[in-house]
């Protein structure tokens, strides 16, 4: 008798969770402000910077919870339509960026071969569309999901967390800025962002486990929120001490205080998840930017771009008013965020106007 494999149900607060990861990613990129060394600055990036800690544990939660029906072969041909299929698509803008305007893109392979440049491009996703470097480095995660499953059905992989949660205090992100690249060859280059992929998949791989963890063992979700005092205060302390590392030894790793950040919502949205039920058009509004967020994330940063270009900014200068200087960034993002929604819905109506059964997800991610 064949067995019959339980549908799990839908999680809206992770759903909401997903969304608002979006957003800080968005806040990290559009929200910094003033000079790089100063301590504001620092205060500033621990506040919005991170982002990215968030997205990798709602992909490792949301990777166990749908293992139940897991099996390789079509796991990977799915993440190919709808993860590496709207990358490669949504990267058009960022690669015509790459070949017409190279030195306001910044772009480290300028004036080597396009047939060269694009899959050079494409393989590391750092220069063309900066936040997408996540999809060669979530590409490791795909191709040895088979492993994290094995080792979790053998009680292994979660008692490795701790020695995992070490290796992300002690082994920063990768460094790949276009700065540190000028005046090197074009295959130094190349391996400078590989390199960056590599530490940044060695460095959140703690990330993803603890949300395998937390997808697992659900019921702790509610512990988080009994302890949440205690998880506000380890939140402010990692802050605070990240920021002085920043500031005195120039060494900063968002990470840390973004992993008690993650506890927090997750916990807030999940006691409150009947509450957001309940109230109709804020739980339509937040489910709209968690379905766009795929989509948000590959098409952000080129309308990031386009506003600075408009309005020639190179760096948010530090006001009179501390309060100015919020309300011009507060601005900058609002309009990336909302130029982004309003092209990934025209585009997305476009498709399905031509042809209303087309999976608008292997196009944009939505």
């Amino acid at each position: 008798m064949e067995q019959t494999i339980k549908k799990k149900s839908f999680l809206n607060y992770i759903n909401v969770f997903r969304g608002l990861a979006i957003l800080l990613i968005i806040m990290g990129h559009t929200m910094q402000f003033g000079d790089s060394n100063s301590l504001l600055h620092f205060i500033n990036c621990e506040t919005v910077c991170g982002g990215t800690a968030l997205f990798i544990f709602i992909s490792g939660f949301l990777f166990q919870h749908l293992s139940y029906k897991f099996e390789y072969k079509s796991y990977l041909g799915k993440k190919w339509t709808n993860v590496i299929m709207p990358y490669l698509i949504t990267s058009i803008p960022g690669l015509f960026f790459c070949l017409y305007c190279p030195f306001a893109y910044k772009n480290s392979f300028v004036g080597l071969n396009p047939y060269i440049q694009i899959p050079l491009h494409l393989t590391i996703g750092r220069v063309h569309n900066i936040p997408t470097w996540f999809i060669p480095m979530i590409v490791i995660f795909f191709i040895f999901s088979w492993a994290l499953l094995k080792l979790e059905k053998k009680g292994i992989l979660y008692k490795l967390l701790p020695l995992l949660f070490l290796i992300t205090i002690f082994i920063p992100r990768g460094v790949a800025e276009y700065e540190s690249t000028i005046g090197l060859d074009y295959l130094t280059k190349y391996f400078i962002y590989v390199k960056y992929i590599l530490m940044n998949f060695v460095h959140f791989m703690s990330l993803y486990v603890f949300g395998m963890y937390c997808s697992k063992n659900k019921n702790i979700i509610k512990k988080f929120y009994n302890k949440r005092f205690l998880l506000w205060f380890l939140m402010i302390v990692t802050s605070i001490l990240d920021v002085y590392i920043q500031y005195r030894y120039n060494y900063s790793n968002y990470t840390i205080s973004k992993i008690f950040l993650t506890m927090l919502l997750l916990s807030y949205l999940e006691h409150y998840d009947e509450f957001i039920l309940n109230h109709k058009k804020t739980n339509k509004t937040l489910d709209f930017i968690a379905k766009y967020s795929f989509g948000l994330f590959f098409v952000h940063w080129y309308w990031f771009f386009i506003y600075d270009q408009i309005f020639e900014i190179k760096e948010v200068p530090i006001y009179d008013s501390l309060f100015i200087t919020f309300g011009v960034v507060l601005i900058r993002f609002i309009a990336v965020t909302a130029l982004s929604l309003i092209s990934l819905f025209v585009f997305k109506r476009l498709i399905l106007f031509f042809n209303k059964d087309t999976n608008t997800r292997m196009f944009l991610g939505i």
